[in-house]
């Protein structure tokens, strides 16, 4: 016959074993359930999962609860070292009922962050005899020794979370090559991936999708590096002329005489290489989309055989008198202020006013801080397939650096940050230092950061790690408070504050 206890913790084992078998994509989550309900039904007041680095047999702290879980979490631990690390080492569960003179216990751990270790017991978390980490709970409730009974659940618990470990691991194995796949296929057919998660920038989509469906002529505007090619390249592909060409030109790339002939070809003899009559880009992008990026750097004269060709979809070869009939839709970007050219005379009005039929402007990463830990990901991703090197992404001082720096290079300098990180990188987390970010996230005193735009920044970086502290306490706000040190009506403000909602609720 069971006991109360036993029906508990069958329970537990049961719906833990269900979400594990089922689609459940919230692994981080599952794990801290499973951590959770073994802290609670074996009564340790805090916990740990530790997983271990296979390039170096360090562990590094996956998931810690209790109420010092936030500070251990920054300590590393290498193989043999402390008690975790004999475990993980000798693949060996263990019961440590006097702590203080257990020779293996790391004291400079419990004495820094002022937490005394009094009990402890550790299991391993093995998948085919292999160690994949460790998980171990910290002083029984009520001053009581761990017993037999404890440690033969804690393994079963062990065991599921290591079964969640390896599932995750296959699946991301799988996700990863459909992805590498994906983009290959994307890189060979000349596009980029787009990486969108803010308000602001699935706003921008949203406009997109609708400006797409029409032929008319598109202006994209914004600070250089936000992605504008990206977004032009995504009004083709979700336009009625995606399976035409999409063709690109830099008109900052080429002198005026030669960019006339790379837009609109030239006949044989119409100068002293043209040894050969050859179309220009309009006629390749005939049917489709051409892309005209740096439009702020055409000549007046290109400026007006360009705004005959958007009139009467006409033009001449260099060298020719004879006009061409194209049918081709004009994108155009530039990161100068067209209207400000246009009242220099610099930039002909009439060429803007058709140019800028459908406005789009991107904004500058330091305006949409939501994005950068989705592109920083998937920038590591990338890298990491190139350079062989495997992390478990960034630490929670890597992703603040991330959060508060500015980006003057926008999105394209967040990329090459990234595969420098990469590159450099020795931990199994991208660190602070990997970074090489300029203090203070501004590279000069003149950089255009507002106050504003640093505290909303700030306040993502917020929300982000509070959200991160309540999903490991199940989201209990009490629980959650005494983590972050702070009173429970403070947090309550915090969460009204910054817009933080139970996305279960």
């Amino acid at each position: 016959m069971l006991s109360t206890i036993d029906v508990k913790k069958f329970n537990t084992l049961i719906e833990i074993n269900a979400l594990i078998n089922s689609n459940y994509t919230d692994v981080r989550e599952l794990l801290t359930r499973i951590l959770d309900s073994a802290t609670r039904l074996c009564e340790g007041e805090a916990s740990s999962l530790l997983l271990v680095n296979r390039k170096n047999g360090e562990l590094y702290f996956e998931l810690a609860l209790g109420i010092k879980g936030v500070e251990v979490k920054k300590y590393i631990i290498k193989s043999g070292e402390g008690i975790a690390g004999w475990v993980a080492l000798h693949n060996k569960s263990i019961i440590v009922n006097d702590v203080e003179n257990d020779k293996r216990h790391l004291t400079a751990i419990s004495r820094e962050i002022g937490y005394p270790v009094e009990t402890m017991i550790a299991v391993p978390m093995r998948i085919k005899d292999e160690c994949l980490g460790v998980i171990e709970l910290i002083n029984k409730k009520n001053k009581r020794y761990f017993s037999q009974d404890d440690l033969e659940w804690l393994e079963i618990f062990a065991n599921q979370a290591a079964l969640t470990i390896q599932n995750v691991r296959s699946f991301e194995r799988a996700r990863d090559e459909i992805q590498l796949l994906q983009e290959q296929l994307t890189v060979d057919q000349g596009y980029h991936t787009l990486i969108a998660k803010s308000s602001l920038m699935l706003e921008k989509l949203e406009l997109i999708d609708r400006l797409a469906k029409t032929d008319s002529s598109v202006l994209i505007t914004g600070e250089s590096g936000v992605g504008k090619e990206l977004f032009a390249e995504q009004i083709h592909l979700r336009s009625p002329r995606s399976q035409a060409p999409f063709v690109r030109v830099n008109c900052a790339a080429l002198p005026e005489g030669l960019l006339e002939s790379e837009l609109f070809g030239h006949v044989k003899g119409a100068f002293t290489s043209a040894l050969a009559t050859r179309r220009g880009r309009f006629e390749a992008a005939d049917g489709g989309t051409i892309f005209l990026d740096e439009i702020g750097d055409l000549s007046l004269a290109l400026q007006a055989k360009l705004l005959r060709v958007i009139q009467q979809k006409t033009f001449e070869k260099v060298g020719s008198d004879v006009s061409v009939t194209v049918d081709v839709r004009i994108l155009a970007a530039t990161n100068k202020n067209i209207e400000n050219m246009v009242e220099r005379g610099a930039f002909r009005n009439d060429l803007y006013y058709r140019l800028n039929v459908l406005p789009v402007y991107i904004p500058p990463l330091r305006q949409r801080p939501e994005d950068i830990p989705e592109l920083a990901a998937f920038f590591l991703k990338k890298c990491m397939r190139k350079v062989n090197k495997q992390f478990e992404g960034f630490s929670d001082q890597a992703m603040e650096a991330l959060l508060s720096y500015s980006w003057p290079g926008n999105v394209r300098e967040l990329e090459n940050c990234v595969e420098r990180a990469c590159v450099i990188g020795q931990n199994h987390r991208i660190q602070p230092e990997d970074l090489f970010l300029k203090q203070n996230g501004v590279s000069s005193p003149e950089e255009e950061l507002g106050s504003r735009n640093l505290k909303r920044a700030m306040n993502i970086f917020k929300a982000h790690f509070i959200k991160k502290v309540l999903e490991e306490n199940k989201w209990n706000q009490t629980e959650t408070a005494k983590v972050l040190d702070i009173q429970r009506t403070y947090l309550s403000r915090l969460l009204r504050e910054l817009d933080i909602t139970n996305p279960k609720e």
